[in-house]
């Protein structure tokens, strides 16, 4: 009984915290040298209508010719791209074209990372799974829209944008998947060992110059959700609706032994597992030197603002659709938490000053700022 009532107490948190500082006046539109949009986990987009997209395509449509759209992973909902026999590939292409047809229809461009369901929700056929979706891509949206890293490679893919921004993508789930992957010594990646990869990543970062380097990916480096053991009290006394969103069976000491065995690392995709301890051990290492000024995610399905002594700027954008959202926990160093649907945006003006905006977004698809600051 113990364990159940710690649960719930730790489960019963605000859904949102408020910035303390005043807010962040916007540049001037004609100042904007680069507009980076960031959206997460949008994969399971509404029919016939998804307000999150439909906000998005408005925001980067303002002006698309300086607006690049980052999706962070996990871009079909539930494993990615099936077999074209399968008998639910209509259904995986039209999650993907949702979000292809918001940026066409935006005349920005994107660039699509992978995330742990689009490695067939890290399963042996992932690596398949990803080459098919990046195939797809290709095939149907090459005008305006690319998958990186290639070829389920861990990257970094290096791509500088404007004067001032240079992007770093990496495929984190290459670290977690348990399954065939490219690898050391027979792939074709520029980086196919953990060692190789981290080396890669500092010449990125030592060799951008004056450029703001921002690294993107779908596992984040610390989150107050989830992933993080932080759940709320439906996942403390009705833990099978984690299974179905129906199954409202009050089970306290089962949820709360969920809750725990989260915590102690049980899972592969939490940041407690040995895998993921890993993972942030290796960036955080590669990042010592020459830290970036902002590392992006997903994977936690909320909004995230979080200063941190290695990266400057932690930020979590995994609310890519409206009604799937996730509890989100203000830890340390937390400027910002909402279990809200939105995106963020950083706009770089043409003398390298960058501002950061949080967007929430509602059923209507009218989107406001919620959290913004100059980050510098």
């Amino acid at each position: 009984m113990l364990l159940v009532l710690l649960g719930i107490g730790t489960a019963c948190v605000p859904n949102g915290r408020r910035p303390t500082a005043a807010p962040a006046p916007e540049a001037p539109p004609d100042s904007v040298d680069t507009h980076l949009f960031l959206i997460g986990d949008a994969g399971a987009p509404a029919v016939p209508f998804e307000p999150v997209l439909e906000a998005l395509r408005q925001s980067a449509g303002r002006h698309p010719d300086r607006s690049v759209v980052v999706f962070l992973g996990d871009n079909i909902y539930p494993a990615g791209l099936p077999d074209s026999a399968a008998e639910n590939r209509a259904e995986a292409e039209r999650r993907l074209d949702a979000q292809l047809a918001a940026v066409r229809r935006s005349g920005a461009t994107a660039i699509l990372l992978p995330g742990n369901h689009d490695w067939d929700d890290h399963r042996a056929e992932g690596w398949s799974a990803i080459l098919r979706q990046q195939a797809y891509i290709a095939e149907h949206a090459s005008e305006w829209a690319r998958m990186l890293p290639r070829g389920g490679c861990p990257g970094p893919a290096v791509e500088d944008v404007g004067r001032w921004v240079r992007l770093l993508f990496l495929d984190t789930q290459w670290w977690l998947h348990e399954h065939t992957r490219p690898s050391h010594p027979g792939s074709s990646c520029g980086a196919d060992a953990p060692g190789e990869v981290t080396d890669s990543i500092r010449t990125a970062l030592r060799t951008a110059g004056e450029r703001r380097v921002i690294a993107l990916a779908h596992h984040p480096l610390k989150s107050g959700g989830p992933h993080n053991g932080y759940l709320s009290w439906r996942d403390h006394l009705f833990p099978l609706r984690r299974v179905h969103p129906w199954l409202w069976i009050p089970l306290p000491v089962v949820g709360s032994a969920y809750s725990l065995t989260r915590r102690l690392g049980a899972i592969r995709q939490d940041l407690s597992s040995a895998p993921y301890r890993t993972l942030r051990d290796s960036l955080t290492s590669a990042f010592e030197t020459a830290p970036p000024l902002v590392y992006a995610a997903g994977h936690e399905h909320n909004l995230q603002v979080i200063t941190d002594p290695t990266v400057a700027y932690l930020l979590v954008s995994g609310a890519g659709i409206h009604g799937h959202h996730a509890l989100a926990w203000p830890i340390r160093g937390t400027l910002y938490a909402a279990r809200r649907a939105g995106f963020m945006r950083l706009d770089v003006t043409q003398d390298g000053r960058v501002r950061l905006a949080v967007l929430v977004v509602d059923k209507n698809a009218q989107a406001r700022e919620a959290y913004a600051r100059w980050i510098r």
